[in-house]
């Protein structure tokens, strides 16, 4: 509830001055006599009239605190929203070899890319979005949808051992590519993440650079990995896990070379924070125009509240020359 003109609330004011007039007038209205003493009068019964006069005041108050009220325009508005938006079509490739098991992010490669790419999602609410996870093969774990809470549960289903063993980086990106050639969207994006080396796959990663090439879709690759070598989890003999070190190799000429030829960049992540990072930057790089047009219709609540005031008007009128007119 609000009010159109909360101005004429200050109206109320006048409400103590018209409970002072009132005593006011009576008392003078009032004849006087001097007695010596009221302690004979005090037993004397006192007439149901004297004992309602209040009434009359408390019906002119009544409706005159209607009346403004009224006049302040009290109303109730239902607010609707037209979204326009220009959205991106974005497909995440999420590599899930074995090496994504690498402890180098907190707490592994893996959760670490899972973790980011959901809040990812968050941030990105009018877009369609999808996900392909690849390692020796490539798979649409989620087609690209505007249904944000089922893509994160794909997320979150997502683990190394789904798919045979290795790094297809090629064939990641043309099932990525795949998803977004029927695209009608202004503006169609890949986001693909590896660990490692191209060294499987049907679908060698330069051919998939050209497919992405020919349906202007940009293409922003993330390497994932610290210089050098990373803990690694490696399953033993006797079925315990022991951490070894492992070199990180990651082929950044082929990664620079894909994102700097479809209009895209690359990035590196050593860590969880530069991983956060990288992926806010691709927010803020890919910006969806979103124009929200609000209409709001208003409900007038005014009417009751005048006829209330008519009512206690009248009525009080009724009594004061009725029940009430011999009394001052």
């Amino acid at each position: 509830m609000e009010f159109a003109y909360p101005v004429f609330f200050w109206l109320l004011l006048l409400i103590p001055v018209m409970i002072y007039w009132r005593i006011a007038r009576r008392k003078k209205s009032q004849g006087v006599m001097k007695v010596s003493s009221v302690a004979g009068l005090r037993g004397l019964p006192v007439s149901w009239k004297v004992r309602f006069r209040p009434v009359l005041l408390a019906l002119r108050i009544l409706a005159y605190a209607a009346l403004v009220t009224a006049l302040a325009r009290p109303q109730t508005s239902n607010t609707s929203e037209n979204i326009d938006s220009e959205g991106i079509d974005i497909v995440m490739a999420i590599d899930i070899s074995g090496s994504m098991l690498a402890e180098d992010l907190q707490p592994n490669r893996m959760e670490a890319a899972k973790k980011v790419a959901m809040d990812f999602v968050d941030k990105r609410i009018s877009d369609r979005i999808g996900l392909v996870v690849f390692s020796g093969e490539s798979f649409t774990q989620c087609p690209i949808t505007t249904d944000h809470a089922v893509l994160k549960n794909q997320i979150m289903q997502v683990k190394s051992g789904m798919l045979q063993d290795g790094t297809a980086i090629g064939m990641g990106l043309a099932t990525s590519v795949d998803r977004l050639r029927n695209s009608h969207a202004k503006s169609k994006v890949i986001i693909l993440l590896t660990d490692g080396v191209n060294n499987t796959g049907l679908v060698d990663p330069l051919t998939a650079l050209e497919i992405a090439k020919a349906f202007k879709i940009r293409v922003y690759t993330i390497g994932v990995g610290t210089q050098g070598k990373a803990p690694f989890p490696m399953p033993m003999a006797d079925g315990s896990v022991q951490m070894v070190m492992q070199d990180v190799q990651i082929d950044e000429p082929l990664m620079k070379k894909i994102s700097k030829e479809t209009g895209g960049k690359y990035f590196r992540a050593t860590n969880t924070t530069d991983l956060k990072n990288i992926y806010s930057e691709i927010d803020q790089l890919e910006k969806t125009k979103v124009e929200i047009t609000s209409y709001k219709r208003y409900a007038e609540h005014f009417f009751p509240l005048a006829m209330l005031a008519l009512v206690c008007i009248l009525l009080e009128v009724v009594l004061r020359y009725s029940v009430f007119r011999s009394l001052p």
